[in-house]
């Protein structure tokens, strides 16, 4: 018999290959002088507004700085209860149920409706904690095609007609930016008796007539029966919810893990949430102004020709291929005083790495010309470069 690799040598190891691959990731603590975020996914311009902050002190100051037990012992209070009505109300679903992360709200979701005799169906680039709940829950899980409702169709066609079948999708795609045919997804589903659950973290707040998102109120219950948003994005606090029908979230307070062993929502949190959801409706601009800031950054991407993925969300993907030429870019934009996002595998597939450009109605008409400006730097380098090699 074999002795098995010490915790130590184990460790070593995995750092060793994880360096040698270019995938070793770094915390940095931020800086906030003179750096421009680019990174970071406060659509809005929320999470520094002083009117959520004072929101949150207010109930802290209320009810104390945390909730003291789970939700289902004594931590459920009245904000919580009054931010669950306000997030179906937004949603137009008849009720919602808050998780700790939009991680706990996929996991605990898939866990509590999904066994072994269920069938999975998932886009290919949907979110980990979609794809990581998949495996946890126990069910068949298969993944179509991105946004391939072909694919998706041939799949559901050979499940057995007896199995609970579930779909589930991002709204918006967190590294590609682009939106899922809820509408055709929708379709399908009904046409095969399975339902759709939507992932909508990036859609909450910037998509929609009202911010209500990718599904929002334009797809009913019915055609979309489990809707998942999160709070830590456009709306800039931190937590998550499901929104569906009364029987699905009674559904989720009794069997969903993460949920009934998870201390409940600081309330200083749930009530700047509130202060958001106000400010949300009483403040269409800000989304007015992303949508306008999105439409100059790709025009002026396009005029400097550089590889953006075709987005009409905040989320602005450049695709550099390489690695190597990914955290270059990055560290030389961090140089100059802007923070991109650089993505590389496994969060999306070899040979796509990419510079995440994320962004947001708080950025001025002089950040987008620094980073644009920044950008045609580095083109113009990387083309002499080449030219030269």
């Amino acid at each position: 018999m074999s002795v098995s690799q010490s915790w130590p040598a184990f460790l070593a190891d995995q750092s060793r290959q994880r360096r040698a691959q270019g995938l070793w990731r770094e915390r940095r603590v931020r800086d906030e002088r003179g750096v421009i975020d680019f990174a970071g996914n406060d659509y809005l311009g929320l999470a520094r507004d002083p009117r959520l902050a004072e929101a949150q002190a207010a109930s802290a100051r209320q009810y104390g700085a945390g909730a003291r037990a789970s939700h289902l012992v004594s931590g459920h209070l009245e904000v919580h209860e009054a931010l669950e009505h306000r997030l179906a109300e937004l949603t137009g679903r008849p009720a919602a149920l808050l998780f700790s992360s939009g991680y706990q709200a996929n996991l605990g979701t898939l866990q509590a409706l999904c066994n072994a005799q269920t069938h999975l169906f998932q886009d290919r680039l949907n979110h980990a904690s979609l794809l990581d709940g998949a495996v946890l829950c126990g069910a068949r899980s298969r993944r179509f095609h991105h946004r391939d409702q072909a694919d998706l169709e041939r799949l559901l066609s050979r499940a057995p007609c007896q199995v609970r079948k579930l779909v589930i999708s991002d709204g918006v795609f967190s590294m590609d930016g682009d939106n899922a045919d809820i509408a055709g997804l929708a379709k399908t589903c009904t046409h095969h008796q399975a339902w759709l659950m939507i992932d909508d973290a990036h859609g909450i707040g910037v998509l929609g007539e009202h911010g209500d998102g990718s599904v929002g109120q334009a797809h009913d219950v019915a055609s979309v029966p489990v809707l998942v948003g999160t709070l830590g994005k456009a709306l800039g606090t931190a937590g998550a919810f499901v929104a569906g029908s009364h029987a699905l979230i009674e559904h989720l307070i009794q069997f969903a893990r993460p949920y009934i062993y998870s201390t409940a929502h600081p309330p200083g949190v749930a009530a700047a949430t509130l202060e958001a959801l106000d400010i949300l409706r009483q403040e269409p601009q800000r989304r007015h102004r992303l949508v306008t800031l999105i439409g100059r950054f790709r025009r002026e991407a396009a005029r400097l020709g550089l590889p953006l993925m075709a987005s009409r969300t905040p989320i602005q993907p450049l695709v550099l291929g390489t690695n190597a030429r990914v955290m270059a870019w990055a560290e030389q934009l961090r140089t100059a005083g802007i923070l991109v996002g650089a993505i590389r595998e496994p969060t999306v597939p070899r040979g796509q790495a990419r510079l995440r450009i994320t962004l947001s109605a708080a950025h001025t008409d002089d950040d987008l010309d620094a980073l644009l400006e920044a950008l045609e730097r580095l083109l113009v380098r990387s083309v002499a470069e080449a030219a030269s090699s």
